[in-house]
């Protein structure tokens, strides 16, 4: 594994990922995470999402793309339901106990959910493009974490699905903003009330997948647009990502600012790389 940028903390061992139910690894440019829990259908837990979150912290420096997939033909079952047991999952903390006994009030709650969502979080940062290979089924917070992804690909067997409703929950992993920002309040409240599957096809009409392939052309397919990524200036790549993403909640006048702004910065970059180069 690849050393932790510097000042970034140790990046979690081996034996971490195994008890979080993942793998990493770092080459180059590239970090590969892949969600390995088969037994459970991949499905996670709060220290699935802990250890996430532990990762985008201590990756290296140079690391500007990072791609996510599950383990075998399945992204996610989304949460492990023994999470919402008393007993929980072995060696972590159940998300009713402390409800039961009394030990946790709504501001505890909201704290650890809060730790669960770092996680995901991270994903969406300017320096960083993040990929989803998705097959199969991306059910709940694997459907959340495919949304938290800048770019998500699809083989033709991937189904999306927000369960969260349907078991008297809500999305709480950050999967709210980005699924009404690119399928609208309307159709969002369809796909979550009825719980139902968005599949391959769909997926790509309604802009939640911007690649759909065959199963057998799915890592192919992530690492052509790994290279066409990589292939990008890389301070022109997070500038460009910063300006998309504020661009949304910005006015055209206020946009256009945030753009003369950030091309200030590069063309000041770029004069001050020539001047050191001649």
């Amino acid at each position: 594994m690849a050393q932790a940028a510097n000042g970034a903390g140790e990046p979690p061992t081996e034996d971490e990922l195994s008890r979080a139910g993942l793998r990493l690894r770092v080459d180059g440019h590239v970090a590969r995470i892949t969600i390995s829990r088969p037994e459970r259908r991949n499905a996670m837990t709060g220290r699935t999402w802990t250890t996430l979150a532990h990762i985008g912290q201590t990756l290296p420096e140079d690391v500007r793309i990072v791609v996510i997939a599950g383990e075998g033909d399945i992204f996610s079952a989304g949460i492990d339901l023994n999470m919402f047991t008393p007993e929980g999952v072995e060696g972590e903390r159940s998300l009713v106990a402390g409800v039961l006994d009394g030990s946790a009030d709504a501001d505890d709650i909201e704290g650890h959910i809060a730790e669960l969502q770092a996680g995901f979080l991270w994903l969406r940062r300017p320096d960083i493009v993040s990929v989803a290979a998705v097959r199969g089924h991306a059910i709940g917070a694997g459907f959340q974490l495919a949304l938290s992804c800048d770019i998500r690909i699809l083989a033709e067997d991937a189904k999306f699905t927000m369960k969260e409703p349907a078991l008297g929950l809500v999305p709480d992993l950050t999967g709210t903003k980005p699924l009404v920002d690119i399928v609208g309040v309307n159709r969002a409240v369809e796909i979550c009330l009825t719980a139902r599957r968005v599949e391959a096809a769909e997926a790509r009409e309604l802009g939640l997948a911007e690649l759909v392939v065959p199963v057998e052309e799915l890592e192919g397919a992530v690492d052509d647009v790994v290279a066409a990524l990589l292939a990008t200036n890389p301070e022109a790549a997070a500038a460009t990502k910063a300006l998309l993403q504020q661009a949304a909640g910005n006015t055209l006048e206020e946009q256009a600012r945030a753009e003369r702004r950030a091309q200030v910065d590069r063309l000041t970059s770029l004069a001050k790389a020539m001047g050191a180069g001649a």
